[in-house]
C-alpha cells in the first residue's frame, strides 16, 4: 500500500516555481497514460501518488500557501485519490464545449457516476463508488466533474495480475459507451497501482 504523502515529499514554492515548467511537462506526458477516453464526452483520469503530488503542489502554488496548518489541510483533501493496492481512483471528467449543451447533457447524465464500471476479463464488472468526500449529483443535474474508486477483489487482482485483459464503460441510458480492451499503457499503469 502506498504512504500518503506528507509535506517532506513536497518541494517548497520557491524550488517548485523554478521546476514547474520541466515538472508540468514531465506530468503531461505521465498523466497521458493513465487517461482513459470513454465514448467522446467523459474522460478518466486514474490518479496515483505522483498525480496527487502534482496536484496538491498545483494547488499550493495557486494558493500561495507555505504554511504547515495548510499544507496538512491540502494534503489530508487529496491523499485519499491515492489508490491503496485494491483499488483504482479516477477522476471522471464530463466535457461539452459548448455552454447551453453542457447544461443540457449534465441534466440528462444525472446519476452517471454510479453507471461507471470496469471489468477484469473472466469476471463480473464492478462499479465505481463515487464522490465519497461529498455528493455532487442532485434531483437537477450532475456534476462534470467526479471521484471514482473501483474496488477490486483478490481473484480479479490475480487476473490482472496475470495478464487478464481490463474493459471499462458506462452504461448510463443517456450515454452507453465502453472500451475493450484499455490501452496497453494504461493498462501497464494500473497494474502498478496494484502492488
Amino acid at each position: 500500500m502506498p504512504a500518503p504523502l506528507t509535506a517532506a515529499d513536497l518541494l517548497p514554492l520557491e524550488q517548485y516555481a523554478r521546476e514547474r515548467a520541466a515538472i508540468r511537462a514531465r506530468m503531461i506526458d505521465y498523466r497521458a497514460t493513465r487517461r482513459l477516453n470513454v465514448g467522446p464526452h467523459c474522460t478518466w483520469s486514474f490518479e496515483d501518488r505522483e498525480t496527487v503530488r502534482y496536484q496538491v503542489q498545483e494547488m499550493l502554488r495557486a494558493e500561495r500557501i507555505f504554511e504547515a496548518a495548510g499544507i496538512a489541510e491540502e494534503l489530508a483533501a487529496y491523499n485519499p485519490l491515492i489508490p491503496d493496492g485494491r483499488n483504482f481512483k479516477a477522476t471522471l471528467l464530463i466535457e461539452y464545449p459548448d455552454p447551453a449543451e453542457r447544461a443540457q447533457r449534465l441534466t440528462e447524465l444525472r446519476g452517471v457516476e454510479a453507471h461507471c464500471w470496469l471489468r477484469v476479463a473472466g469476471h463480473a464488472p464492478v462499479y465505481a463508488i463515487a464522490d465519497e468526500d461529498l455528493e455532487r449529483s442532485n434531483d437537477e443535474k450532475t456534476s462534470a466533474v467526479h471521484f471514482l474508486r473501483f474496488e477490486l477483489t483478490p481473484e480479479m487482482i490475480g487476473a490482472f495480475r496475470a495478464g487478464a485483459a481490463v474493459a471499462a464503460g458506462i452504461d448510463h441510458p443517456a450515454y452507453a459507451p465502453h472500451v475493450d480492451p484499455v490501452p496497453a499503457a494504461l493498462r501497464a499503469a494500473l497494474l502498478a497501482d496494484l502492488s
